[in-house]
């Protein structure tokens, strides 16, 4: 029987009820920052820590050692989760910049506070991760969907620290200590609700889609297992590891290409022929990748 973490899961479901709030005040508040509604920022961390956070709670259900440890670090999660939703929140209700923000000493101190508490979420995380890494699960597809799974969340995670290194072609604003784009400044025109620079990089699209390989990589396990009942090339563990083995490694290579591309100043709307040739490879190797994995056993020995 699954031991849920209680903590973490209370926290899921308060950012879930305060996503809805929060949805609310996206239309009842007429009030915009950097011609975004102001409750937009903090509705997207609401709805991503939901899933981060109900993600968690399941993996430490897992059978796994230093379990004390572990769920130690789940509330730690919960904890500093709480305080950096409820800062952002705290910025959105001013109408004022949360990151990066230091233009006065309020902003800083609020800046420095939300700086602190990613730093615990981001040790808390990889000390999690790496204990349940550590252990098998039930199966080797549902251990290696979580392992690469914790991998590439914890690097789309880390990214998020060139935000604040001024990376080549980064421009930060006056009283600002970090940006989010790369090759213009930050507040230019942007994708609907996620505000994701459509002129120039943003290092917030790697940063989210690496984070929530934590999510998806398991979650293709799960649907691997319920289609095996129908499908018959799937009823064979060995061909459903393939297929999640090769996943992962196309995922973290989406994460990379996403990455290089912020970091060379591009929209991802607007990719250029490197890109695009970049991309073909991953895909055309996934598919390779998929094919050979599909294949029956027979086909595959020397």
């Amino acid at each position: 029987m699954l031991r849920w973490h209680r903590p973490l899961m209370l926290f899921a479901a308060v950012m879930a009820a305060l996503s809805l709030v929060l949805l609310v005040l996206v239309f009842a508040d007429g009030r915009t920052l950097d011609g975004v509604p102001v409750w937009i920022k903090p509705l997207k961390f609401t709805i991503s820590f939901a899933l981060y956070s109900f993600t968690w709670a399941w993996l430490l259900s897992l059978r796994h050692r230093a379990g004390r440890v572990s769920r130690w670090m789940g509330t730690v999660l919960a904890a500093a989760g709480t305080a950096e939703v409820a800062l952002i929140a705290f910025q959105a209700g001013r109408a004022r910049h949360s990151h990066f923000n230091e233009a006065t000493p309020l902003d800083k101190s609020i800046w420095i506070a939300m700086g602190a508490t990613i730093g615990v979420l981001m040790i808390a995380n990889l000390v999690a991760g790496i204990l349940v890494i550590l252990d098998r699960q039930a199966d080797r597809v549902s251990t290696w969907a979580v392992r690469l799974g914790l991998i590439v969340s914890t690097l789309g995670i880390s990214s998020g620290g060139l935000m604040v290194t001024r990376v080549p072609g980064q421009t930060w604003a006056e009283d600002f200590a970090g940006a989010h784009s790369v090759g213009v400044t930050d507040g230019g025109p942007g994708l609907p609700l996620l505000g994701w620079s459509t002129i120039g990089g943003d290092l917030r699209v790697p940063h989210f889609v690496g984070m929530h390989a934590l999510q998806l990589l398991p979650l293709l396990a799960l649907l691997l297992a319920a289609l095996s009942t129908r499908l018959p090339v799937l009823r064979r563990e060995e061909v459903r590891l393939r297929l999640v083995v090769s996943a992962g490694g196309a995922y973290g290579g989406l994460f990379l290409l996403l990455l290089w591309q912020a970091l060379r100043g591009q929209s991802i709307v607007h990719p250029d022929g490197t890109t695009l040739a970049a991309l073909a490879v991953l895909v055309v190797t996934a598919l390779g990748a998929t094919a050979v994995a599909l294949r029956p056993e027979r086909e595959l020995a020397p």
